[in-house]
């Protein structure tokens, strides 16, 4: 009777989902490719991978070692002929007391003439920079989608729930958010909070960012504060904050996830594009969008590999969470059994 009564049960909203994600190759593999990305951010983090990044272990732009060492890179490499006993250097000797206190006890080793992927102009080593570069953001997509996210909820199941005046000036800030192109609002907000670091391109883009969420779940709240289990919950004397976040977002959440997982998308763009504009993260903070900026000037010397490096970390893990986006509207959506 009980394996009769437990076979009876149908499996909830996430429990399809998932089965329906399972079932699709091509998002299980774009999971894959996100879920590499978030544990090298964790160990980026953490200090076990790409922690030195910022040490010069090869020659100024010494190339990737399939393409071999270059001439430039090959005289950099040899050691110096020294100075001319008649050559006169009024901070030699200041300069060698210097060297020796720098080096004391850390000889100085052998700088690399080639690296796998290559170096920048200052001999760090790319594919660690990339890695690090990630890092930052990655943690700005990711956190600066879960601002507008859960200001867009907020907002929204608000404006849903209550109606009328409510309603109304939520609407107002909707309608000036919206009339203004994205790109422009972003940089208007970047200009007048002219501080540049991480947290203030978390705040630019979450707080011009839920203008999507908010429309959507508007119109979820709008939809089901009719329905009867709302009523029932009214009945009891539920109160109207329990009604909106334990009985309806419940039921709603899937819309919040989906958006969540679009907004990553584009806050990752948005940051490599405020960063190449200057708006980014500071000096001294590495991201994809800081490496772009550095190597727009190594093109004009042919120096190609962070480009490559950085566009090709980036574009895997956009289409890759693109990919998984899709499949997981797809999943969540009711309408398909």
């Amino acid at each position: 009777m009980n394996a009769m009564m437990h076979h009876e049960i149908s499996p909830g909203l996430w429990t399809l989902a998932w089965r329906r994600l399972r079932a699709d190759r091509l998002a299980m593999a774009a999971l894959g490719v996100v879920g590499a990305f978030i544990l090298l951010l964790l160990l980026s983090s953490s200090g076990l991978v790409a922690g030195d990044w910022e040490d010069e272990v090869a020659v100024n732009y010494a190339p990737p070692s399939f393409v071999g060492p270059d001439a430039a890179g090959a005289a950099l490499a040899r050691p110096q002929a020294p100075t001319p006993p008649n050559a006169f250097d009024p901070l030699a000797a200041e300069l060698e007391v210097l060297k020796a206190e720098v080096h004391a006890g850390h000889p100085p080793r052998a700088k690399a003439l080639t690296l796998p992927f290559g170096a920048d102009k200052w001999g760090h080593d790319i594919v660690k920079k990339t890695i690090k570069g990630g890092e930052t953001s990655i943690v700005v997509g990711l956190v600066a989608a879960f601002v507008a996210v859960a200001l867009g909820t907020l907002f929204g199941a608000l404006s849903g729930f209550f109606g009328g005046v409510v309603d109304d000036v939520f609407n107002w800030f909707y309608s000036i958010f919206t009339s203004i192109p994205s790109i422009l609002m972003i940089l208007t907000v970047a200009a007048v909070l002219q501080q540049k670091g991480v947290l203030t391109i978390v705040l630019i883009l979450g707080l011009t960012g839920w203008t999507g969420p908010y429309r959507l779940i508007r119109a979820e709240y709008i939809k089901h504060k009719a329905r009867e289990y709302v009523m029932a919950a009214d009945a009891i004397g539920a109160s109207s904050w329990r009604k909106m976040f334990s009985h309806i977002f419940p039921n709603v959440s899937h819309v919040a996830l989906v958006q969540l997982s679009i907004l990553v998308v584009g806050f990752i763009k948005a940051e490599v594009i405020l960063s190449f504009l200057g708006f980014g993260v500071p000096v001294g903070t590495v991201s994809w969008g800081s490496m772009l900026n550095e190597a727009q000037n190594e093109l004009i010397l042919g120096k190609w590999w962070q480009l490559a490096a950085a566009a090709g970390a980036m574009a895997l893990l956009v289409t890759a969470f693109s990919l998984f986006t899709d499949a997981l509207r797809d999943a969540l959506d009711p309408k398909i059994k």
